[in-house]
């Protein structure tokens, strides 16, 4: 099965029709194959689960051999913004073309990722009319508040990770996201790691299955 993005595709390990999915988005730089390793070991414990690694859609301006969800070098935050947006409708149209594809419903579809993949798949997964289940982010961040805030159309359950010694995407990012979520009503578990940089460290990957057992196979 092949979709608009190029995608790193771990199908079920039961052989069955996926029960659900879950679209992980790596971080700048990155691309499908380096968040994969999240969803191998996600997968031994959710046999039923279908999971969707795509690359971004460009290459990324400082990493020729990786990929970016939109240029962070030299951009305003308008810029950014816009970028994000065009970003954004082809991620949506990857959660439409897993939910076709796959006979299943927004209710069995989570998405997440790490560092610029955590911030496309929150501004993608609030804005989304058709509620999807879940989101899981690490070591992200809101791209713009005021945007988001403007365009929230549903409520699906939120977990977001950080180490508390990034460099790269501050600590205070995290904190920034748990109030606006808190402030709009959102249900939302959030996860500090002590001594943890720019990174998904063995707790995190543990965390991230147990919300996922949690929620999407309450269904």
């Amino acid at each position: 099965m092949s979709y608009s993005l190029n995608t790193t595709i771990l199908n079920p390990l039961s052989k069955k029709k996926p029960k659900n999915a879950v679209i992980l988005c790596h971080g700048y730089g990155g691309d499908g194959k380096d968040i994969s390793l999240l969803a191998s070991y996600w997968r031994t414990y959710l046999p039923d689960t279908l999971f969707v690694c795509p690359d971004a859609p460009e290459k990324c301006a400082v990493n020729a051999n990786g990929y970016q969800w939109y240029d962070l070098m030299d951009q305003t935050k308008d810029q950014v913004l816009v970028k994000s947006l065009v970003t954004e409708i082809k991620l949506n149209t990857l959660i439409d073309e897993v939910l076709r594809d796959n006979d299943l419903t927004s209710e069995k579809i989570a998405i997440g990722g790490f560092s610029q993949g955590c911030m496309i798949s929150l501004q993608t997964g609030i804005k989304r009319k058709d509620k999807i289940n879940s989101i899981i982010g690490y070591s992200g961040k809101i791209v713009d508040e005021s945007h988001l805030q403007n365009n929230i159309n549903s409520r699906p359950n939120i977990i977001l990770m950080h180490g508390d010694k990034d460099q790269i995407v501050p600590i205070n990012f995290l904190l920034e996201a748990k109030d606006f979520f808190n402030k709009n009503n959102y249900k939302i578990e959030t996860k500090i790691f002590k001594n943890c940089e720019h990174r998904i460290p063995t707790e995190g990957a543990s965390l991230g299955l147990e919300f996922l057992k949690n929620n999407l196979y309450k269904y």
